[in-house]
C-alpha cells in the first residue's frame, strides 16, 4: 500500500474560518491504492411508442439533482423526491397520451427508468446489490423504512437480475372508487395506487430486480404514495452503492447477475 505525505500547507477556507494546517508527520492514504478507479455509472435512454415519447438521463453517482416533466404534476413530485432521496441525478421528459389517461405515461416512465438503472449498473461489480431494512423489532433504524406522518412504508430491493414485484398492504386502496370531490381536491387520489403499482412493476421488469413494497399502516393517499417512493429511493440508494470490500467482484456466487 502506498502512502503519500504533504508538507505543511494552508487549505483554502470555504467558511471564513482560520485555514487548517496539515502536518508533514501525518500520512495520508492514497485512495487509488485502496480500490480501483470507479467508472462513471450513467445511462441515457430514449423510448418512443404510439402512446409515449420518453427521454431519460441518469447518473447513479449524482447528488440528487433532477429535472422532471411527465405532464402529471403529482408524478413529477414523486420522481423528484425519488432522485433526491436516492441521491441520483435524473432528467426525465415524457410526452404521453394524457388525453386518454395517465396509465401509459406512468407505466412507460417506469420502463424507461428501470432500463436506465440496468444500463448504468452494468455488470454490477462491487455494488452492495441489496437495499435492505432492519430487524422487525427495531423499526426506527432501517434504511428502507420511511415514515410519512401516520404512514409507515417498507421497501426492500435486490438487483438480482430476476424481476419480481411484491405489493402488500395496499389492495384495498388500489380499487378505491374516486369520488368527484377526491378528484378535484387531491391529485394523489386521482393518481391512484393502481398507477403507482404499474410504475413499480414496470421498473422491476426492466431493472431486473426483486422489489418488495409494503404499507405497514396509514390511510392518507398522498402520504402513502410519498412514503412508498421515498422508501424505494432509500432502498435503491443502499443497493447501488459500491462496497470497497468487494471492489471489482460480482456480488453473487454464480459470478454473474
Amino acid at each position: 500500500m502506498s502512502l503519500c505525505f504533504v508538507a505543511s500547507a494552508a487549505l483554502p477556507s470555504f467558511t471564513g474560518e482560520t485555514p487548517m494546517l496539515l502536518s508533514p508527520q501525518l500520512p495520508l492514504f492514497s485512495l487509488s491504492a485502496l480500490m480501483p478507479p470507479m467508472k462513471a455509472r450513467r445511462a441515457a435512454i430514449s423510448r418512443k411508442t404510439a402512446e409515449t415519447k420518453i427521454a431519460v438521463r441518469l447518473n447513479l453517482d449524482g447528488t440528487g439533482r433532477s429535472h422532471i416533466n411527465t405532464g402529471i404534476p403529482f408524478f413529477d413530485h414523486m420522481l423528484t423526491l425519488f432522485a433526491k432521496h436516492a441521491v441520483v441525478d435524473l432528467q426525465l421528459q415524457c410526452d404521453g397520451d394524457l388525453d386518454v389517461d395517465a396509465h401509459h405515461t406512468v407505466e412507460d416512465c417506469g420502463i424507461a427508468l428501470g432500463a436506465a438503472f440496468a444500463a448504468a449498473l452494468g455488470d454490477k461489480r462491487g455494488i452492495r446489490r441489496y437495499g435492505f431494512g432492519f430487524h422487525p423489532k427495531n423499526p426506527f433504524t432501517g434504511e428502507a423504512y420511511v415514515p410519512m406522518d401516520e404512514c409507515l412504508a417498507r421497501c426492500v430491493v435486490d438487483f438480482s437480475g430476476r424481476p419480481h414485484l411484491v405489493w402488500r398492504g395496499m389492495n384495498e386502496f388500489s380499487q378505491k372508487k374516486i369520488s368527484e370531490l377526491d378528484r378535484n381536491q387531491d391529485a394523489s387520489s386521482a393518481f391512484r395506487f393502481g398507477l403507482a403499482r404499474e410504475f413499480f412493476q414496470a421498473f422491476a421488469n426492466e431493472a431486473r430486480c426483486n422489489l418488495h413494497l409494503e404499507l405497514l399502516y396509514g390511510d392518507e393517499p398522498h402520504h402513502i404514495v410519498e412514503a412508498l417512493f421515498k422508501a424505494f429511493a432509500r432502498a435503491a440508494d443502499a443497493a447501488r452503492r459500491h462496497d470497497p470490500r468487494i471492489a471489482g467482484q460480482v456480488p453473487s456466487t454464480k459470478g454473474k447477475l
